[in-house]
């Protein structure tokens, strides 16, 4: 069993008695009553089983958080029904519609109209929950394997004066490795980045297990002063502004165990190389602003052979574990990626919540439209 640490705080789960028990587990666990969690949603996630999963373990916490923001980006036609089975769970849950006309006006009559995503999604849904809670978690609804002990793994380092912390788990399922896009893309990335740069950001950015997962906690302070990409580059994006909010001292990453997700193909826009652009952008966005340019007419090829040399490593790793594995398909993958690495262009970042300008309780009525009577749809309550 390994009890590495990083340049980080890593809080590993040794087995019994991790993360249950302690005087510690009792405090996180008490912590949830002063806390939102934020879970981001699409229409894929319509009563799907990890859904499903995710909100039935969020109702089995005692306490219960103080409050449970969910946005939602759906059409029209979908978001009356989604927020119906949405109530159905016994959680204090407020839903938000984030491409309601309401938000788009919002954000259109502020300057702040752009691209819809993730990214956006979640900002959205900071404000508010800062304002209603001491601290935030967020994390996705796509895990089939998620226990709502992780609320309380998140929130432990939080009680112990850390002010951001980030999860992290293995993605094996199926006999096979997964994680593609953090494995094949970001982390022969940054082995590419610090061969090149004796920067610190590019240490703390390394520093993380998994950087690319959408687990994390932070004060409703740290949660206030993000400054959000609004697509696939949110995680990088958290990472670069918690860098500068907290710090190596102020941070710590947290064992979920492992994961089991569902899965994106490689190719399109939706699909992981869509992805591996948005992330390629954000973490380059983040470089840049701390001062560590690439060269990026050698980056490419560096980053296909730090790829290559990982890929190695994972076959070893792989044959060790009995496991299904296919180098051919995964050099190709980061043949693919290589072309996302390009340089950023315009940060279309939204403002931090300190900045922004509007209240975080004009987002909740403008993403309330079943309280609007120009659309057809209205609940009953």
């Amino acid at each position: 069993m390994e009890y590495r640490q990083e340049l980080i705080a890593t809080l590993h789960a040794f087995g019994e008695g991790s993360g249950s028990g302690s005087n510690l587990a009792r405090d996180a666990a008490a912590a949830v009553a002063e806390t939102a969690v934020v879970v981001p949603m699409t229409a894929r996630e319509y009563e799907s089983p990890a859904a499903e999963r995710v909100l039935e373990e969020l109702e089995g916490l005692e306490p219960a958080p103080a409050a449970v923001f969910v946005p939602v980006r759906a059409a029209q036609a979908q978001i009356g029904p989604f927020r119906d089975w949405l109530t159905t769970f016994s959680l204090p849950t407020q839903v938000l519609w984030c491409n309601a006309p309401g938000v788009d006006t919002l954000l259109a009559e502020a300057g702040l109209a752009g691209d819809r995503g993730k990214g956006r999604d979640v900002w959205l849904a900071l404000g508010p929950a800062a304002a209603a809670a001491d601290t935030v978690v967020v994390h996705d609804a796509d895990a089939r394997s998620y226990e709502g002990a992780h609320v309380h793994r998140l929130l432990a380092p939080l009680t112990m004066d850390f002010d951001f912390a980030k999860g992290y788990y293995a993605r094996v399922e199926g006999g096979r490795l997964y994680g593609r896009l953090f494995r094949l893309f970001y982390e022969p990335l940054l082995r590419a980045l610090a061969d090149a740069h004796d920067a610190p950001i590019v240490d703390y950015l390394g520093a993380f297990r998994y950087a690319l997962a959408g687990e994390f906690a932070a004060t409703a302070d740290l949660a206030r002063r993000l400054q959000t990409p609004r697509t696939w580059g949110l995680e990088v994006g958290t990472l670069g502004d918690a860098y500068d909010l907290a710090g190596f001292d102020g941070t710590a990453q947290v064992d979920l165990g492992r994961h089991e997700h569902d899965h994106r193909a490689v190719a399109g826009e939706s699909g992981l190389e869509g992805m591996s652009r948005e992330v390629a952008a954000a973490l380059l966005c983040v470089l840049e602003d701390h001062g560590a340019i690439p060269d990026y007419e050698t980056l490419p090829e560096r980053y296909r052979s730090a790829g290559g040399a990982l890929i190695d490593q994972y076959r070893a790793d792989a044959a060790f574990n009995g496991l299904e594995y296919d180098p051919a398909n995964e050099r190709g993958q980061v043949a693919k990626y290589a072309e996302s690495i390009t340089p950023p262009g315009p940060d279309t970042r939204l403002p931090r919540w300190t900045d922004a300008p509007f209240e975080p309780a004009d987002v909740l009525v403008a993403a309330q439209p079943w309280r609007d009577q120009r659309i057809g749809w209205r609940s009953q309550d």
